[in-house]
């Protein structure tokens, strides 16, 4: 058994925007990450995600456009002014989005679904696994029409995006998550 994937699994935790500095992940450790993610359990090959990589000055423009959203979505220039901040604190965002095969005739929308979450996982996994910290985030901005257009084809589903960079140093470790019982809820035999 290998005890440091394990350990690494069961340590994964997310760390969120205001906790990442730079250096974020260059062009081969996000290589790296999204073929983890391309190795999640995956029927008929479809491959039904794609990474957007927004980073350096492209993250004022994404700023721009969560600064409009929040407009739409009514918040006061306060609001407007933290969502912009959002978008330029990470020193990488990636934009998860799903493109799914409504139509395929062996894959069910479920499992592509499925393979979607397999794949964000092994992502997140990989990343702490090359030593930085991340964080998938979603919400109202991830239904807004003009962020869905600025990352989306037609047919596809924005999911939100992972804030991603260097875990800011600290004296004091993590707080670990807390454990849950598998039993009843998780971990159930069948019959029962």
């Amino acid at each position: 058994m290998n005890d440091q994937a394990l350990k690494l699994l069961l340590t994964r935790a997310s760390v969120g925007p205001k906790y990442l500095i730079e250096p974020g992940p260059d062009d081969a450790a996000l290589a790296t990450m999204t073929e983890a993610a391309l190795h999640a359990p995956d029927h008929a090959a479809l491959v039904p995600f794609r990474f957007k990589v927004v980073r350096g000055e492209a993250r004022r423009s994404m700023a721009a456009l969560f600064a409009a959203a929040a407009r739409r979505a009514g918040k006061d220039e306060a609001g407007v002014a933290m969502d912009e901040e959002r978008a330029l604190r990470p020193p990488v965002t990636v934009a998860v989005v799903a493109r799914l095969d409504l139509g395929h005739p062996q894959v069910p929308a479920h499992e592509q679904w499925a393979c979607i979450g397999g794949a964000l996982t092994n992502f997140l996994n990989a990343a702490q696994a090359l030593g930085f910290g991340g964080k998938m985030l979603s919400g109202a901005k991830a239904r807004d029409p003009g962020l869905i257009a600025a990352f989306c084809e037609p047919g596809e589903t924005l999911l939100g995006w992972i804030a991603m960079g260097t875990p800011v140093p600290s004296d004091k470790p993590p707080k670990p998550r807390a454990t849950k019982p598998a039993a009843p809820f998780a971990l159930q035999f069948w019959p029962g």
